[in-house]
């Protein structure tokens, strides 16, 4: 049976997502906000795959930007909510459930709302356990398919008259651009609600168990709270099957805003022989060491902690901070299709200037 959402599953589902957000994946006092609006006045339930017919609709909803303090972004709970109800329009038949592209800050969260309000499921199933770059990241397998998809977007800051709506009808690869762009135009961080599929296809193609993961992993953070910062740490490390890569001083950040909507660059630990970098793309999208071997790669879970475990986004981190490195490896998380699909990596890899594919699609599980 289906888990109702409850005000205590709030912080431990912006907890969970926050190390899964893998130094992005929007902001946490957003997803507190999304998940006290839905719990409050509604009822939003999850559910499992299994508890849906193979002919339902399941559309993801999704966060699309990189929502930097330098943007003058605004997003309302009531933007998801107007988001699905467009698709749903668009489609001429209602959504069973809503699952998430990615885990993330607030990510964790985005189908809790129009669950709420529309009677929407939460499905426990996302794109990508951890945070990604591009829509197609977390597509389940869409990104490469020539097959008509309609998208949605809603959205942008109202006092600089930067709100939009928009439907876009079109192969997943063609219109996601576009929803990036919208994103950008309406102040770096959109509402929306895309690429409706049968539940029968989200069996096959999706990370299956995504959100119970964030919400485990924020109980046992949770509960580990009180006993100090090592046992914090401890509880992440153990209940996510991951280890600490690195640990050190940041030497050296560069990492810009582009106009696109990303933001992209390197982060340095330590100096010297003892180097390490962090490569960002909105995330940590791999690990190298002083001799430029790489350690991690994306799908593997890459997240920046604080010495008393909390979570950091790229844009918290400044040189001169100590932080620890955790890395949890592809081989031991739920994958779906779409970080398997090597469509998805050639836009990734121009952006950054690195390798990623040979890395994310070697030893596959």
């Amino acid at each position: 049976m289906g888990r109702i959402l409850k005000e205590t599953d709030v912080e431990a589902a912006v907890r969970g997502g926050s190390i899964y957000a893998a130094g992005g994946g929007g902001w946490a006092d957003h997803g507190r906000m999304l998940g006290h609006a839905a719990v409050s006045i509604g009822r939003p339930e999850l559910v499992d795959i299994d508890e849906l017919s193979d002919d339902d609709w399941v559309a993801t909803a999704a966060a699309i930007g990189a929502p930097a303090s330098t943007t003058a972004w605004e997003m309302q709970g009531v933007d998801y909510v107007k988001a699905v109800q467009l698709l749903q329009e668009a489609l001429g038949e209602p959504l069973a459930a809503l699952m998430v592209g990615q885990n993330g800050r607030s990510s964790t969260l985005n189908g809790w709302l129009p669950s709420a309000i529309l009677g929407t499921k939460v499905l426990d199933a996302v794109g990508d356990i951890r945070a990604h770059p591009t829509g197609d990241m977390g597509s389940i397998g869409m990104a490469g398919s020539p097959e008509p998809m309609i998208q949605t977007a809603v959205g942008g800051n109202r006092a600089e008259n930067r709100y939009i709506e928009l439907v876009v009808r079109g192969a997943t690869a063609k219109v996601s651009p576009i929803l990036r762009t919208a994103s950008d135009m309406s102040g770096g961080f959109i509402a929306s609600c895309r690429n409706p599929l049968r539940a029968s296809y989200v069996r096959k193609n999706a990370a299956l168990g995504g959100i119970s993961l964030a919400l485990s992993l924020g109980e046992a953070i949770l509960a580990a709270e009180g006993k100090g910062a090592s046992a914090v740490i401890d509880a992440i490390v153990k209940t996510t099957g991951g280890a600490i890569l690195a640990e050190g001083e940041i030497t050296a950040k560069d990492v810009v805003y582009t106009r696109e909507a990303f933001d992209i660059g390197m982060v340095t630990l330590g100096a010297g022989d003892g180097r390490t970098v962090l490569h960002v793309m909105n995330e940590y999208m791999a690990v190298e060491d002083a001799g430029g071997t790489r350690r991690a790669t994306f799908p593997d879970v890459i997240t920046t902690l604080s010495t008393a475990g909390e979570p950091l986004s790229v844009g918290e981190l400044h040189v001169g901070m100590r932080i620890l490195v955790l890395h949890v490896p592809k081989t031991i998380i739920p994958l779906a299709s779409s970080v398997l699909d090597p469509s998805v990596y050639p836009p990734v890899e121009k952006a950054m200037g690195i390798e990623i594919a040979r890395y994310a699609l070697a030893e596959s599980v």
